[in-house]
């Protein structure tokens, strides 16, 4: 069988998995339908606004399912009429096991790690806030447990000391697109080999690092920790949810920042600025350079416009 013959079924929501869709589309996969999320109302006049991926079915001609509730009788019917060979699941929620366990093939996913590392709902994030030098992405077959499904196939590639997370996020979109597509085509011809995830821990002494889903709490900076950390996690939480600190009594969000290492005799937290073109953190071992900000009540902006208009008390 040829990938061009597969039925498939695609369930994804934001642009990550517009990426892997079209690289499907380009490929001649034939699309028996796609599921995503129903249209939500957002921004001031709350008006309803479609996901990135409806956006693009829609355009395209594909049939487009918006189920409230995965396990929903109807939903399940029509999905069932769709009369899919394989399901491929990108940036969507967890599914029931009527439905990935519905094709003959089964259900795919695409993981944005290299697992077993960094299972869990924020893989990009926490690779960057953990200071990781490589990362990758990972296809694999889905079942019960979250992420632990059999690997098919996976791709690695570095992560630059001063990239972000939105840096990494769009790289990695377009790497895990074209993996997607040699994995259905593996997939089709039946030339993959499985790798149970479990097996690949036996043995071994491997520490597991988790992407558990992001809270408030995440995004606070402490001024004691070493710069390295600090550094790490606003690339980390940028540009989404953004690292955060305070002010004038003002909520600050940093999105860009360098780090100075030096000995320096200011508590942590000090903030230090000529007014014109820098302001900076101390910290434990050095200081932060603010570089991107967005202060409460005010747009974001780079440092030097920033100051422009700002007057520190």
């Amino acid at each position: 069988m040829t990938m061009q013959e597969l039925r498939i079924v695609f369930m994804g929501t934001p642009d990550f998995a517009v990426a892997s869709l079209d690289a499907l589309v380009q490929a001649g996969c034939t699309i028996a339908g796609v599921v995503t999320a129903p249209d939500k109302p957002a921004g001031r006049g709350m008006k309803l606004t479609e996901s990135a991926v409806k956006k693009y079915a829609v355009e395209k001609g594909l049939k487009v399912l918006q189920p409230d509730k995965l396990k929903n009788p109807v939903f399940i019917e029509e999905l069932r009429t769709l009369q899919a060979d394989l399901q491929i699941v990108v940036a969507f929620r967890m599914l029931p096991e009527l439905v990935w366990n519905m094709p003959p093939m089964g259900t795919i996913n695409l993981h944005g790690s290299l697992l077993p590392q960094y299972r869990g709902a924020a893989p990009i994030h926490w690779a960057v806030i953990n200071g990781e030098k490589e990362t990758g992405v990972t296809t694999f077959k889905l079942k019960h447990d979250i992420d632990t499904g059999d690997i098919l196939l996976q791709k690695s590639f570095p992560i630059g000391e001063e990239e972000t997370t939105g840096e990494v996020h769009d790289r990695m979109k377009l790497i895990g697109a074209a993996l997607l597509v040699e994995t259905v085509k593996g997939l089709a011809e039946g030339s993959l080999q499985k790798i149970d995830q479990s097996a690949l821990l036996q043995g071994t002494s491997m520490e597991l690092k988790h992407a558990p889903k992001l809270f408030t709490e995440h995004s606070q900076i402490n001024w004691n920790d070493p710069a390295e950390k600090i550094h790490n996690l606003i690339r980390g939480l940028s540009p989404f949810p953004g690292a955060v600190s305070t002010l004038d009594g003002k909520t600050l969000k940093i999105y860009h920042a360098k780090k100075e290492l030096v000995v320096h005799p200011h508590p942590a937290g000090k903030v230090i600025t000529d007014g014109k073109t820098f302001l900076k953190f101390a910290c434990a071992d050095g200081y932060i350079h603010l570089l991107d900000l967005q202060l409460e009540g005010k747009k974001r902006m780079l440092i030097e416009d920033f100051l422009r208009g700002y007057r520190m008390p």
